[in-house]
């Protein structure tokens, strides 16, 4: 299989969607100019490939990009939208959570409304206005699905299932993972959404994680594994819907979960994944759930202060340690 950057598998989902489907368009802040006009970013050079009906460069109004998006969706299109960082979610979050997510319910399940919110996420010296996972607060909302790759060849499978869904999809791109290597297949390869991988097998204890945390789950149980502790790491790829029968297998082998994430702990999505294993999974837990996530604080902006913010490897080999 051919090796890429989380970026370009990126560009490669998008550019198979429109070249198969003349209803999919693109529509963000600087979409292929500005920050974007980078080789390995997700959007570079498709505004000179597609033009600009195709490929629209938006005002600063995230609110006016989702309006577009559940306008466009309305009238039949498949628009792809990005909102440049995850906290500016909040600005679009009338039009995706009271208009997207809600229209096919106040249609009585008559109309798809397919839709598809690219938010760049992660942790990476910005400043708390641009860095804040939020998740959590998307997966609370009806209506929405939600996906979360850790590695090139999801990213490009996940998004190209977004694409072609007739609900809206909130896709989650860890940033930091743009640039970063990785086996991708060629041509129009879909990953379901609903569907999460056991991205390492093991038998002491189960550690479930998303986006760039599960590179943190898997460079700690290599740490473990020198200690002869076996731990079987979960990725779940799709946060809404959740592969709840995954994670229940894999506490039914093992007996002991952790959940990892890089957003903040409090009712953070770690929190769900507790409360599911306690109602649903409590004759398996041989000890307590442990939750490894980011303090309850603003991202903050230096290097030393993201590099301590951030949960590490450290981290989740202490909190299995500690259930041991």
């Amino acid at each position: 299989m051919r090796e890429m950057h989380t970026g370009v598998a990126i560009r490669e989902a998008l550019t198979l969607a429109m070249e198969q489907d003349e209803r999919v368009f693109l529509a963000g802040e600087g979409i292929g100019t500005s920050i974007h006009d980078n080789p390995l970013m997700p959007t570079y050079g498709l505004l000179e490939k597609f033009g600009s009906k195709r490929v629209k460069d938006t005002p600063v109004s995230e609110a006016a990009i989702a309006g577009l998006a559940v306008g466009a969706s309305n009238m039949g299109l498949l628009p792809v939208v990005e909102i440049m960082f995850f906290p500016f979610m909040t600005l679009a979050s009338d039009m995706v959570v009271n208009h997207a997510a809600k229209l096919r319910y106040l249609s009585g399940g008559k109309s798809a409304f397919p839709l598809t919110v690219r938010v760049k996420a992660g942790l990476f010296p910005a400043g708390c206005q641009h860095c804040h996972n939020l998740e959590a607060w998307m997966a609370h909302v009806p209506g929405l699905k939600m996906t979360f790759a850790s590695n090139p060849a999801d990213a490009k499978g996940l998004l190209l299932s977004a694409i072609f869904d007739p609900d809206p999809v909130i896709v989650v791109e860890d940033m930091g993972l743009y640039f970063m290597l990785g086996e991708a297949p060629e041509g129009d390869v879909r990953v379901p959404l609903g569907k999460a991988r056991i991205a390492r097998q093991g038998t002491d204890a189960t550690v479930v994680a998303y986006g760039g945390a599960v590179h943190t789950a898997m460079a700690a149980a290599g740490m473990l594994e020198a200690e002869g502790v076996s731990l079987e790491v979960i990725d779940l790829r799709t946060l809404v819907p959740l592969d709840k029968e995954t994670v229940l297998e894999s506490l039914g082998r093992t007996g002991r979960l952790v959940t990892v994430h890089d957003a903040t702990r409090f009712c953070g999505y770690g929190a769900e994944l507790a409360a599911i294993a306690a109602e649903e999974g409590f004759a398996s837990l041989k000890a307590p759930v442990r939750r490894v996530a980011a303090p309850n604080t603003p991202a903050p902006f230096t290097p030393p202060q993201v590099e301590y913010y951030k949960p590490g490897a450290e981290d989740v080999v202490e909190a299995v340690r500690s259930i041991l």
